[in-house]
């Protein structure tokens, strides 16, 4: 179990510090949040509607785009410098990879999450609501499950002449639910609703997350041998 937990971390290691070092992937993203943020701001109009009743779900969108562009090319660099395939027959188990990629991942979508918070609350003039964890919590599992989807179909999508035009195709109809969710959640947490009104939606999104993340590890395997 140490080595298997090793040689997760050592992917993980690997991915965050190529991202500190290059910022192409979060530069990419953090761009978009703030220009997603500005344009909705300039076309919403305040006077037929107002921005906390469309704030939690224009977040969302915001989050699931932008995870696109950051999930989609998981595999990209590897697979320009050819070391994809020498990942991928290292002594790593398939989904030791696996969850490596998914929690690098998930570490560079959540910051970019709180991101998109930031910005939606400082144009949408939003406050943070009386239970700031659990909306944390909310866009945390949100992103989790995102990123085990996407990993897996980043993947499928990485042997394909459009990859990343095929991936949103593949991941669109599987993330309803958990937009769903986490929108409504995100939406009562934001107009200060107790913790209590969004318990069903919050263990929605953790069961989607741990379904996503069992899902992935399983399929990963005859995804990439294929």
């Amino acid at each position: 179990m140490s080595l298997y937990l090793r040689q997760v971390g050592v992917i993980v290691w690997k991915d965050l510090l190529l991202e500190l070092r290059t910022r192409e992937r979060f530069a990419a993203m953090g761009a978009f949040a703030v220009l997603a943020g500005v344009l909705f701001n300039f076309s919403t109009d305040t006077s037929l509607v107002r921005p906390q009743d469309i704030a939690a779900g224009l977040i969302w969108m915001t989050l699931v785009f932008d995870g696109l562009l950051g999930v989609g090319r998981t595999f990209h660099m590897e697979s320009e410098d050819g070391a994809l395939q020498g990942l991928l027959m290292s002594p790593a188990p398939k989904d030791a990879i696996f969850l490596g990629k998914t929690i690098s991942n998930f570490a560079l979508l959540f910051v970019v999450a709180l991101l998109v918070l930031g910005v939606f609350m400082l144009f949408f003039g939003l406050e943070i609501g009386s239970s700031p964890l659990a909306l944390l919590l909310a866009l945390g599992l949100g992103s989790l499950g995102f990123v085990a989807l996407g990993t897996l179909f980043s993947a499928v999508s990485a042997g394909t002449r459009m990859g990343e035009t095929v991936l949103p195709i593949l991941v669109f109809p599987l993330l309803v639910p958990m937009v769903i969710y986490g929108a409504g959640a995100t939406g009562r947490l934001l107009a200060g609703r107790p913790v209590a009104e969004v318990a069903g939606n919050l263990r929605m999104l953790g069961a989607f997350a741990l379904v996503a993340l069992a899902a992935g590890a399983a399929l990963f395997r005859f995804v990439v041998e294929d």
